[in-house]
Parts: structure tokens; sequence; C-alpha cells
């Protein structure tokens, strides 16, 4: 029994250097070419042990993916700095992360990664925009919105690096972009044809 609680601490130290090994290599190379043998051999381990804790490539794209966008309390915003407080958020996330980055470019050929990000972005940002919009339908697709513009925003700049969005420092970028998420959080819902 005393064996135990060293094991345990072993076992979760393995988990976190396949899940850090996971992260780089998928973010270098891509879902598509990122294999299990690359992966352990970055994290110093026989591939069976990739295979013992995650299962399968997915499984283990599926948990390195894992990702929190740490939204701000959106509550909290004054009304007319939801814009560009979100914006500016979600800058400062991407710019530090290759985890983000390596989901949005998975997400464009592989549908287990297109799922997992429609799950962290609609759970997250779902979930507070929810908290500003008591309508369930209207919350759901002004979260939608925000996102489509988030993640657009995102794959210009960080996966296809065209040049004036990648020129752009962070505060013009905001400063460009928040009017429309602005908009898209507080203006009054179009009426739609049905």
């Amino acid at each position: 029994m005393t064996d135990a609680a060293p094991r345990a601490r072993r076992s979760d130290a393995t988990r976190a250097e396949i899940l850090r090994a996971a992260r780089e290599r998928f973010a270098a190379d891509g879902y598509e070419r990122a294999t299990i043998r690359a992966i352990a051999a970055d994290a110093r381990i026989d591939p069976s042990m990739v295979m013992r804790y995650y299962g399968s490539k997915e499984g283990l794209f599926a948990a390195a993916a894992e990702f929190d966008l740490r939204l701000p309390a959106l509550a909290e915003v004054p009304t007319d700095q939801l814009g560009e407080v979100l914006v500016r958020h979600f800058l400062d996330r991407w710019e530090g992360d290759e985890t983000l980055a390596a989901l949005l470019r998975t997400a464009s050929t592989n549908p287990g990664a297109a799922d997992r990000m429609r799950h962290i972005f609609a759970g997250q940002l779902g979930t507070a925009v929810a908290r500003l919009d008591p309508d369930p339908v209207t919350a759901a697709r002004r979260a939608g919105l925000v996102a489509s513009q988030i993640l657009g925003l995102a794959f210009t700049r960080w996966i296809v690096a065209l040049p004036p969005v990648v020129e752009l420092p962070a505060a013009d970028l905001a400063a460009w972009v928040a009017p429309t998420i602005q908009r898209y959080l507080t203006a009054p819902a179009p009426r739609l044809t049905q």
C-alpha cells in the first residue's frame, strides 16, 4: 500500500509529460502528421504508455486540446466595453498559446478537432454570453457570431498569416474588430424571417 502514492505521482507526471509533448507536437506538425511514436519519443516514454493512458491518437488529441478560454467575467464589464474587453482578451489568449492555434489548424480538416472547438466555444463562450442575454436562442446566436469573428480573426492572423492582419498591433486590431463584437453582444436582435 505504501507504493500507491508514489505510483500515482509517477502516473500523474507521465500523463502531464505526454500531454506536454502532444501539445507541442500537434502545434508543430498538426493532427494528421503528428504520430503517437513521435509524441512518445518527445515524452521519452514507450508508445504503448501513450496508448495505455489515452487509448488512441484521437483520445490523446481530445485531452491535449482541453482548453480553458479563461474568459473575463462579462457581467462585471461595463456594457459599452464588452466588445473591446472580449477582443483584447482573445488576442492576448491566442498570442501566447500554440494549443489554440493547433486546435484551429486541425479543426479545419479533422471532424474530431472541429467537434472539440465547437465544444470549447459553445460551452465556455456560450455560457458567458448567456449571462448577458436571458433569451437562450438569441444568446446562442450572439455567441456563435462572436465565435465566427474571433475564430476568423485567429485563422487569418495565426494560421494563414495574412500580412495586413499580422502586421497590425493588437491594440489597433482590437479597435477594428471590437465594434462588431460589441454589436453582436448588445444590439437588439434583428427581426428574422420565418
